[in-house]
């Protein structure tokens, strides 16, 4: 899509801008802009000029020496133009002025123009240029009335010393546009034209259509039968006799230049300007040439043949719209028209066509057919149904007003009924949320009402104009807000939820520093399956009427050792284990994190619950207290800071009596840990000790947390107290410490275990447990008082547990 800027300064007279301003605003507002490129490039001092005297040159049969009379003075020019005679008024360039290029080269113009200067031509001076249309950068395509092979020749009224350039209508800027298919309303120079005024908040003045009809009335000359409404949602037909053809005016023909479009005469021109005005593409008829004078738009006949303006044969089938008469076709409806039916010189009364056909149907014509025009691009998109009445308005006042003919009264108007305009829900609030944005109610409105879109403040809710086919939903109705509030000031924010913060959601990031702290501590990553033999369980000691014996049973199974889903993980990874022992590795680490599957009930009548077990087994060097260490690992990189506690009343029958354990932490089972059975090692033929532990993820992850809080190195210093306690064997460290944690106070900072001894010289059912406490105070130094009463805490605690101290 190309326009003038003088066009659209036409809709929008205020409009006061650069070219490059004017870039740079639509664009950012939705209407982008390709380029563009000033019409009087490499043109300068160029001005109009009247031949006063013509004389031969002495010296060269081809050359005349002419007096130029430029308003200011008079120049002398040598030319060689044959057409040139006294009285002309040219286009005169002067000393020291720039031409596009040269009359006699056929290649591209230069890209920095030609420099006149004042010179010698065959010995006679020469003050200047007399310019064809071709060296001011156009051609007789864009300007009919040149003369094919010479100076270019102003009418007798223009004003000699004036810019040339300006008369020319070449001060002007032709603009690219890239539109997209969903915006047909700036397919158009009234639809940019709107755009520019939203833009810059600049009046919008279309053009005011008035018609000026005669006492007759239109059903006398013609009437109108849609047969496939599907296919014609709306035909409009006016007629206009006494046709005079002539040239257009220079303004439309400039216009329709600066667009691409070859003038041609004044009927023509009018559909062509209407169709780059409106976007509404038109077609006249002579009247006189249509049988009954009746139109009927029908679908072809497969099969049949039709003659189009261009002189070519086209072949139809039953998907193409035909525009027809009493007895023959005579268009290709949305296409182009046919040669049974042109325009001559000779046309006495015009009927006009506006419609509205079906889009997906012209396209797929047009190219079944092989022939794409500018009507049927537009055609393709959907146009507006009440754009077609505007249009065909605009086409007779232009008749009238260019004194081309005169408008029979009324307009037959055919088709489907035309659909009630869309109405959207006016709601600020979610369009602000939507955009990230702030804009007020009224602002909102501010920008509707520039885009012509009505408020019903009754019903609260915006009417759509029906050139605004694009705006459907709330979404659409956000877009306009934004592109008019400014893309550049809508505020930087990051989206909300989980899914797109681009970050994985909490869960996954859990198991995700669980795998990491596995492999600080030396894990290698397993996988297992899901699909096991129900011998597992007794390789693993269940007992008959363990829970983990009621599982899901495959019901067409690759096996029986592929028979049921897991309901404990501990068989993959012995597995595993077994077989790197076997393979004689020495020190081995595994882990997996998988699912394992609990039915609610047996038989299974519905989906099982699936939880995610974080699995490690190790044997080598390390022990159960390693495995444990692992664990606590895992529970200080996860954010969970209480200390967790052991029960050794596990009941593990898969793990050694003495040496397994239950992980608690907060009162709540979140796994467990433990040497594996004797037994079990044999089941599963590994010759030494295996250690292994099981966290239960779902349990795991809610008490995990990301949140860390800064706290600053120490500035007091630390106090150090040791205890060395003899203590009943049953009593285990864990209840030590706890106990030590609750009566040391806010000064109590840590404690650590550095010995823990039995033998001889402890007596029988005793062993002997030291500590490491440090005490540290965040606001002050501690003084001796305020260590020796935490201390004295912790022992009679101690004592009272039946602990006593080593003296």
């Amino acid at each position: 899509m190309n326009t003038a800027l003088s066009w659209i300064k036409a809709y929008v007279p205020e409009l006061s801008c650069t070219d490059q301003e004017y870039c740079d605003a639509m664009t950012l507002t939705g209407t982008k802009v390709e380029g563009f490129e000033r019409a009087d490039k490499n043109l300068d001092k160029i001005v109009i000029g009247q031949i006063m005297k013509i004389e031969k040159h002495p010296d060269a049969d081809k050359l005349i020496v002419c007096q130029v009379n430029i308003g200011s003075e008079t120049i002398q020019i040598v030319t060689g133009a044959p057409n040139v005679k006294e009285g002309d008024k040219v286009p005169v360039v002067l000393d020291g002025g720039k031409v596009a290029g040269s009359a006699h080269s056929d290649g591209p113009l230069p890209e920095d123009g030609i420099q006149i200067k004042a010179g010698k031509l065959r010995g006679v001076p020469s003050n200047g240029m007399m310019c064809s249309i071709e060296e001011l950068g156009s051609t007789r395509e864009m300007y009919p009335e040149a003369p094919e092979n010479g100076i270019y020749i102003f009418p007798e009224d223009a004003e000699v010393g004036a810019d040339a350039i300006e008369a020319l209508g070449l001060h002007d800027t032709v603009f690219e546009y890239e539109i997209t298919s969903n915006r047909v309303d700036c397919y158009s120079v009234i639809g940019i034209a709107r755009e520019a005024a939203a833009t810059f908040d600049k009046p919008f003045c279309p053009p005011v259509v008035t018609v000026k009809e005669n006492d007759e009335k239109v059903e006398d000359y013609v009437s109108v039968e849609v047969q496939d409404k599907d296919l014609c949602t709306r035909y409009c037909a006016r007629v206009c006799k006494n046709i005079k053809i002539g040239p257009s005016p220079k303004w439309m023909q400039r216009r329709l230049a600066a667009s691409g479009i070859r003038p041609i005469n004044n009927l023509v021109d009018i559909t062509n300007y209407v169709m780059e005005e409106y976007g509404q593409p038109m077609h006249a008829f002579d009247l006189d040439t249509i049988a009954g004078h009746k139109i009927i738009v029908r679908r072809a006949k497969d099969g049949d043949e039709f003659q189009t303006l261009d002189g070519q044969i086209r072949k139809m089938d039953h998907d193409v719209l035909m525009i027809c008469d009493a007895e023959k076709e005579i268009g290709i409806a949305g296409i182009m028209g046919g040669e049974n039916s042109k325009i001559t010189d000779d046309v006495k009364t015009v009927l006009f066509e506006a419609a509205t056909f079906n889009g997906p149907n012209i396209r797929k014509s047009a190219k079944r057919i092989g022939l794409r025009t500018d009507a049927s691009g537009k055609f393709e998109k959907g146009l507006d149904p009440r754009n077609a009445e505007e249009a065909i308005n605009r086409a007779c006042q232009l008749i009238v007003e260019l004194g081309c003919g005169e408008v029979v009264g009324g307009m037959i108007d055919e088709g489907a009924p035309l659909k009630e305009l869309n109405r959207i829900p006016f709601e600020p609030d979610r369009i602000n949320s939507l955009l990230g944005t702030s804009v007020s109610r009224d602002d909102m409105l501010a920008i509707f009402k520039k885009l012509e879109l009505e408020y019903d403040e009754k019903d609260n809710v915006l009417i759509i104009p029906s050139f605004r086919q694009d705006l459907i939903g709330n979404a659409d109705i956000a877009e306009e807000v934004a592109r008019f509030f400014g893309y550049d000031k809508i505020p930087t924010t990051l989206p909300s939820g989980e899914a797109t913060t681009g970050k994985l959601p909490f869960k996954l990031r859990v198991e995700q520093k669980a795998k990491d702290i596995a492999e600080f501590c030396g894990f290698s990553q397993g996988m297992c399956y899901s699909f096991e033999s129900p011998k597992v369980f007794d390789k693993l000691l269940l007992p008959e009427d363990s829970e983990l014996r009621k599982t899901v049973t495959i019901a067409n199974p690759l096996g029986e050792d592929f028979s049921i889903m897991r309901t404990t993980s501990l068989n993959g990874i012995l597995t595993s284990l077994s077989t790197n022992y076997n393979r004689r590795n020495k020190d081995v680490r595994l882990y997996e994190l998988g699912n394992i599957y609990l039915p609610h009930q047996v038989p299974v009548t519905e989906l099982p619950e699936e939880r995610m077990q974080l699995t490690l087994g190790m044997y080598g060097e390390g022990d159960f207290f390693t495995m444990k260490g692992v664990v606590e690992e895992m529970f200080t990189c996860l954010g969970m800071t209480k200390k967790p506690e052991y029960d050794p009343n596990a009941g593990k029958s898969f793990l050694h009596p003495g040496r397994q354990a239950q992980i608690c932490y907060d009162g709540v089972i979140v796994g467990f840990l433990g040497e594996v059975h004797p037994e079990v090692l044999d089941n599963y033929d590994i010759g030494t000790k295996a250690y292994v532990a099981v966290l239960d993820m779902p349990e795991v992850t809610k008490f995990a947390t990301f949140d860390r809080k800064y706290t600053g190195i120490a500035k007091y210093p630390a106090v150090t107290r040791d205890i060395s306690m003899v203590v009943p064997k049953e009593i285990l460290v864990g209840e030590i410490e706890k106990m030590i944690a609750q009566r040391g106070g806010k000064i109590l900072e840590s404690y650590q275990l550095f010995d823990l001894y039995e033998g001889e010289q402890i007596k029988a059912g005793y062993k002997s447990v030291a500590y490491s406490i440090v005490f540290r105070a965040l606001d002050r130094t501690l003084e001796e008082n305020d260590i020796t009463g935490a201390m004295k805490k912790i022992l009679n605690g101690l004592e009272s547990m039946g602990i006593e101290l080593r003296q």
